[in-house]
């Protein structure tokens, strides 16, 4: 459910979050399902810092976020029509389909577009498993289709297939846009070869009761990412729960319009070597609809794809508050 239209004086342009986030890691870098456990604890010992509507088993947001486990995956698409290469790194898309049957068919047709004119293959579709009496009243009825696609490329370069998976996810969302009236019910969640975001509409102890993956213990990471979302002023919904795909965000953007149209108006000169006249497909870089956190994880994605490292473009977004700014 996204915020209702302008009314009043309420203006969906004011939208901001307030949220609690955790981090867990191995520093050796050795995946482990006890990353995923752990996770799954912090998240849990951030209920205080998420919130709930009339529908006190309905919260805000909660999910995580940590790597491709390519082990479970393989495993899971190896009794299905899904082929998966066994030498070549693979992206998934966990995906929020609309509920209705014929808009998310139609979805489906024009993600097969937007992976032709990648070059990709869309290997198939997987059934994410879900336990919906885990949930309020208010997000059951909300819940999207949620799915898994599986994306396969013949070049072996990881960072190379990454960078094509933008492509596509901002091309495919374009599509939607432009051609389906289902924008506010198609959501692409994460769509990567390195990471996967498992989130929704509910409270930090439903996470883990909804989504049966997150207790297999094929499912191994190094680290996870966790959020709680607290709306102080924003609409909750499923696609507005976090972590998004390159980060989890705590606090409120007060610039936040500024900012945006700030955005906007660099878009006619945006140039990168490294996504060269592909760079088209990527507008808008701030999707439609989202939060504060959301605009900032649009443009974090961008300066990730276009080659920076994460945390430099991080430090281009949120200066520190004290000494040189860089």
């Amino acid at each position: 459910m996204y915020a209702p239209k302008r009314q009043g004086l309420y203006d969906p342009a004011n939208e901001h979050d307030a949220c609690g986030v955790g981090f867990v890691v191995n520093l050796d870098g050795h995946k482990t399902h006890d990353i995923i456990k752990k996770g799954i604890e912090v998240l849990k010992n951030l209920l205080h810092r998420g919130g709930t509507g009339a529908d006190a088993d309905t919260g805000d947001g909660a999910g995580l976020l940590f790597e491709l486990p390519e082990r479970f995956f393989r495993e899971e698409c190896a009794g299905s029509d899904i082929n998966l290469p066994d030498d070549q790194p693979f992206g998934v898309g966990m995906c929020f389909l609309p509920s209705d049957k014929k808009l998310s068919e139609r979805c489906v047709e024009l993600g097969l577009t937007a992976a032709r004119e990648e070059g990709l293959t869309l290997a198939g579709w997987r059934e994410v498993p879900v336990d919906a009496d885990v949930l309020g009243e208010t997000a059951r009825r909300e819940m999207p289709d949620i799915r898994q696609c599986f994306i396969c490329s013949r070049n072996p370069d990881k960072a190379q297939l990454e960078l094509k998976l933008y492509l596509m996810r901002k091309n495919w969302q374009k599509l939607v846009r432009e051609q389906i009236s289902c924008s506010d019910t198609f959501y692409i969640a994460s769509f990567s070869c390195q990471t996967i975001v498992y989130k929704g509409l509910m409270q930090a102890t439903q996470v883990s009761g909804f989504y049966s993956d997150l207790r297999d213990k094929r499912v191994e990471s190094a680290l996870a990412v966790v959020h709680q979302r607290y709306s102080t002023n924003t609409f909750p919904s499923w696609q507005l729960a976090q972590p998004f795909r390159c980060l989890a965000h705590n606090g409120e953007i007060n610039t936040i319009k500024g900012n945006r149209l700030n955005m906007e108006a660099r878009e006619a000169n945006l140039y990168s070597e490294r996504i060269g006249e592909n760079i088209a497909k990527i507008l808008p870089v701030i999707e439609p609809n989202g939060s504060d956190s959301s605009a900032l994880d649009n443009v974090l994605e961008l300066l990730t794809a276009a080659g920076r490292e994460m945390h430099h473009g991080a430090v281009m977004l949120i200066p520190q508050g004290w000494g040189g700014k860089y």
